[in-house]
């Protein structure tokens, strides 16, 4: 199936694909958060994390580049009742990260693999319940109509990617975790999806993604 076009996307996408790990280029090493994830990790050298995969999906609508987020039902074991992105577990079949992304959203929200175009990705992350995360970053055709599968997503809704990448969107809020206080990432509630609260994780990634555009910013002006 052929993409529609998207020519008043063509200028952001190009600068979105320079801020990206190219895709024949996987990131590896320490994760972007180590620093901050040190004395959550799992105590045991031999407990790796296990090595999993997020589609941040990209989708062009009147000539605005919308987020795709889900929320995840509250039944599931990690990071239940929480704004993710579709994703999971890396499985041995899949051909590597972009694939068992793409092969997630599929699962979870009924995303056709013809209607995606993988761009690149972001850093990698480690989280508190033991997996390393690589996003990947994808445009969506805009005639995609998400279809959550029940037992996994509860909610699918969409977030501008300029009101998630402007600042005074994201603050850090103070919590107190495994005794000391910790500051968590957190956006403001999008006036897309007002009862949505995008935080953890989800929140860090996009931070992510904003640096990393930012950086391409400050490249192209020097």
């Amino acid at each position: 199936m052929m993409m529609t076009d998207d020519s008043l996307m063509e200028i952001p996408l190009q600068r979105i694909e320079r801020a990206l790990h190219p895709l024949q280029t996987a990131p590896s090493g320490d994760a972007w958060n180590r620093s901050e994830m040190i004395d959550l990790l799992l105590p045991l050298e031999s407990d790796k994390p296990a090595d999993a995969a997020v589609l941040v999906p990209l989708i062009p609508r009147d000539g605005v580049l919308q987020v795709l987020l889900t929320r995840r039902t509250d039944a599931l074991r990690h990071h239940a009742g929480q704004v993710s992105f579709p994703g999971g577990r890396i499985e041995s079949a899949d051909a590597g990260p972009a694939a068992a992304a793409l092969r997630e959203a599929q699962e979870e929200v009924g995303l056709a693999l013809q209607l995606a175009r993988p761009l690149g990705y972001l850093d990698l992350f480690d989280t508190i319940t033991g997996f390393r995360v690589l996003p990947v970053v994808a445009r969506i055709d805009p005639s995609f109509v998400a279809v959550p599968h029940p037992d996994e997503v509860s909610d699918v809704f969409e977030v501008p990617l300029d009101w998630l990448m402007t600042p005074e969107n994201l603050e850090l809020v103070e919590v107190e975790y495994r005794g000391r206080k910790r500051r968590v990432p957190e956006f403001r509630r999008p006036p897309s999806a007002p009862t949505q609260r995008i935080w953890g994780v989800t929140a860090a990634i996009l931070y992510n993604f904003r640096q990393r555009l930012e950086q391409v910013g400050e490249q192209a002006s020097a």
